[in-house]
Parts: structure tokens; sequence; C-alpha cells
């Protein structure tokens, strides 16, 4: 995006966590649209570079590191801090699913990685942005959970339940951090990206057809929900799960 092409200033920061690509990137492409100032985070820094380039390095800035890792938060919620002065907004995205089979047989370690990457992650971003800015002046956060934590997920089971656990941790959120924040979460079904490749890939038409929507999911829909819940729009709404989905749940039971 060009000087020319930005918007107006909202005055909002935002920091967006596994956002070099896919649903993260979608987010943070939303919430520079509208006129925020963005940190995004992503493992690879090369990506990382790529994708400040593309968002407009005017008002994004990005910092490398494994979500998990207590120095990088810290660095990301401080970084922020010095280069905008404020953040409002949370948007907790990254995620991994390292494996596809059987809970029965799943490796505890990696049921550990899940649980350590997709949870406490989001849980110690929370507690920073928390003590950084919003517990004296306000924000929003927003998780990006899945439909796979809310119903069974064969073959992704640790992933599903470490959703699952997400949801909960925004309802518990939402209860200590009112009134002066905020705290919901996205629960996308299949999302076309590098992430969810193989649940979709060379049978796009095949997956699709049970979406009543008739498509899958695409990073900007999770980007437009992300940007409404941490909008004014909505103001009077916390600890609620937004299901984008396309539709799949009305197929339930049938």
């Amino acid at each position: 995006m060009t000087s020319a092409e930005l918007p107006p200033l909202s005055g909002k920061v935002a920091l967006v966590t596994g956002a070099s690509r896919g649903i993260g990137y979608g987010v943070a492409e939303a919430l520079v649209a509208r006129g925020d100032r963005v940190c995004i985070t992503g493992r690879n820094e090369d990506a990382l570079k790529e994708a400040v380039v593309k968002l407009g390095a005017e008002r994004v800035i990005g910092v490398a590191g494994k979500a998990h890792d207590l120095d990088h938060q810290s660095e990301a919620v401080e970084r922020t801090m010095e280069a905008f002065g404020r953040l409002d907004h949370l948007v907790n995205n990254a995620g991994t699913n390292p494996v596809f089979g059987p809970i029965a047989d799943l490796d505890l370690n990696v049921a550990r990685k899940v649980f350590e990457t997709n949870v406490i992650s989001a849980l110690g971003f929370a507690q920073k942005t928390w003590h950084a800015w919003q517990k004296d002046n306000g924000g929003a956060i927003v998780n990006i959970a899945s439909i796979a934590g809310l119903a069974p997920s064969p073959f992704i089971g640790a992933y599903g339940v470490s959703k699952a656990a997400m949801i909960n941790l925004t309802q518990q959120l939402a209860h200590e951090f009112a009134p002066k924040v905020r705290v919901n979460a996205i629960a996308p079904a299949v999302v076309k990206t590098k992430f969810a490749q193989a649940l979709y890939e060379g049978r796009e038409e095949e997956a699709a057809a049970s979406y009543p929507l008739g498509r899958l999911g695409v990073p900007s829909d999770i980007g437009g929900a992300a940007a409404f819940l941490t909008s004014a729009q909505s103001d009077w709404v916390t600890g609620q799960t937004l299901v984008v989905d396309g539709g799949l749940f009305l197929n339930a039971g049938v």
C-alpha cells in the first residue's frame, strides 16, 4: 500500500500475532485499511519483512519470533509501545497443528507443543498487553479460535481441544478484564491458507460443496470480523465467539 493510498489515521494501534500470511495477514490488512497502526509478528523474518512492505511500512512494524517464547512476547509489546505509544487491540492468531491422526495415538509432547503455541502464548500476549496499556486505557482482544473447538474434529483432535480451551480462555479474560477491555473470539471454518491447505488442496470444489454459501473462507472474511470486534460498533459485545463458517454448522444433524 503506497502513502497516497493510506487512509487517515484512526488513532488506534493493534498487535496481530502470526500475521506474515494467511488469516493474520488478512486481519492486519483490514486494520491498516481503516487507519490503525499495526505491529505484526511471525516466525520467518523474511516473510515478515515482505508483509510489512505490502501493508505499508509507514504504519506497520514486524517483530520476528516464536509465539510461545516469553522474550518474544515482551519484545513485540515493548516495540509496539516504543513505535506507536499505545496498544489498543490485540489479535491472537498465531497457531500450530503439526499432527494429523487419531488422538488415541497422539504423542503427548506434540500435544504440549500445540497447547503451548495455541493457548499459552495467547494468554501471555494478553497478560503483557493488559499490563502495558489496556489495564489503564482500555481496548479489545480478539482470539482466533476455530469451529474445531466447538465440535469433535476427527484427525485434528489436539488442535480442536486447544481451540476449545482458547474459547474458554476468551470467556475468562472477558470476565476478568471487564469493564475496560472487551475480549471475544472468532471461530472460522476452513479458510484458504497455507496452514489449512491439507484440508482442501486438490479437492476444493468437493470441500466447498458442504458449505451453504458455496465456498471456503478467505482471509479477508476473518479480517472483517476482527475489524468489527475491535471497533466501536461492538462496544457492547464481550465474552462471545463469533462463528464465521459460511453456514457450515447449518448442516449439523442433517
